[in-house]
């Protein structure tokens, strides 16, 4: 048996959207899903047992800063990230690509890999795609991803080819690099910005290499959002049916929506605990920013129509008081809230599809969350 495998459960007759459910080595998890990013081996403010809580069963972590900090030798000497952190469900690690382009100003790019800084200390350091593979394979994530270029948005034609055709190389090596392939499945990543045919040649290179999944990448970087939703319109298509297709770095409510209408199956994004320690919270309604003073004496929930087990039992004026006094509590039930939205979320999106009425359940959305006026406020 292969370590990550997909399972095309159903196709929504009135978008094509699809529910699935993605085999780990630790579990299942039904798709579309949303994964809630625990870059340093935890999700900001929240524990193991509350990500249970909240039916989270994959989440994401970071190469890039688990190398730096605690080091992977310190995880690998706990017997891997799961025991390290008491989780045992999936983890995804990303490969540290994106942090490469996050820190432009002091990287230079070249075939055998990247030199670049240490983001704290200024320390000189060197990733390649072989010691990308090397620290994810001692962190015994479920999910590893190939060394990539995330190339900036906008990017030159004749630029961007240059970085497809580099990734392509770079994937080639990360799966000879690859050491665990009967625990631990390698996602490829697509580039190539908003050309299409870079796209397409993309996954044309990828695909011959036979990964387990394939995500898509380069978007959410600044591209305005119907850029995005083009781009998703002529790549998904051309991706394998049988196998799971990851959005990388996306999770504003209209998004996922739009990339699950794509054909997109896992997303994942910083936003939802981000914006929860400036206490800003995703609502039934739109955004919510409970730390105005408007909410001093407000002692409704931060959702009435929520469910979660801080809209049952806090109110608006607690939690404002909490943030304002900057308490970790309150950031704490912030982020809780918000992620329970997101996932919620995906679980009526699952539905929908089930249903065959995604369409429908766009619709509706959109229209009680705001998001069909003109100049809508959005995340």
């Amino acid at each position: 048996m292969k370590p990550i495998t997909y399972e095309l459960m159903k196709t929504c007759k009135q978008t094509g959207a699809r529910l699935g459910r993605v085999h780990t080595p630790h579990g299942s998890f039904d798709t579309p899903t949303f994964m809630p990013v625990g870059t340093l081996a935890t999700v900001k403010t929240m524990s193991p047992e509350e990500l249970e809580e909240l039916n989270a069963n994959i989440i994401l972590s970071n190469t890039y800063h688990l190398w730096l900090r605690p080091g992977d030798d310190i995880i690998g000497e706990a017997g891997g990230l799961h025991q390290f952190m008491n989780w045992n469900k999936a983890i995804l690690t990303d490969s540290g690509g994106f942090q490469v382009f996050s820190l432009s100003d002091r990287r230079e790019i070249k075939e055998e890999g990247v030199h670049f800084r240490h983001h704290l200390s200024g320390e000189k350091l060197f990733l390649s795609p072989e010691k990308a593979m090397q620290i994810q394979n001692v962190l015994g994530s479920d999910i590893m991803m190939a060394f990539d270029e995330c190339p900036p948005y906008p990017a030159t034609y004749d630029y961007m080819k240059a970085s497809v055709e580099r990734t392509s190389r770079w994937a080639e090596r990360c799966l000879e690099a690859h050491l665990r392939q009967n625990d631990q499945g390698l996602f490829g990543i697509i580039q190539g910005g908003e050309y299409e045919d870079l796209r397409k040649q993309s996954i044309e290179d990828l695909t011959s290499l036979d990964f387990p999944g394939y995500a898509v990448g380069g978007l959410s970087v600044g591209e305005p959002k119907h850029i995005m939703n083009e781009v998703l319109e002529f790549t998904t298509p051309l991706m394998p049916s049988n196998k799971p297709r990851y959005l990388m770095g996306v999770g504003s409510p209209d998004s996922l929506i739009d990339g699950a209408i794509r054909g997109i199956d896992m997303f994942d994004c910083v936003l939802p605990t981000r914006i929860a320690r400036n206490g800003t919270c995703m609502t039934s309604f739109g955004r919510l920013v409970v730390r105005n003073a408007k909410y001093a004496r407000d002692f409704r929930p931060i959702d009435e129509k929520c469910e979660c087990h801080v809209c049952k039992n806090y109110s608006r004026a607690y939690i404002r008081h909490l943030i304002k006094c900057n308490e970790t509590f309150g950031f704490r039930l912030t982020t809780y809230h918000n992620l329970y939205f997101l996932l919620n979320l995906m679980r009526k999106v699952r539905k929908a599809i089930s249903e065959d009425r995604l369409g429908d359940f766009k619709k509706a959305f959109f229209e009680q969350y705001g998001l069909n006026q003109p100049n809508a406020k959005n995340f």
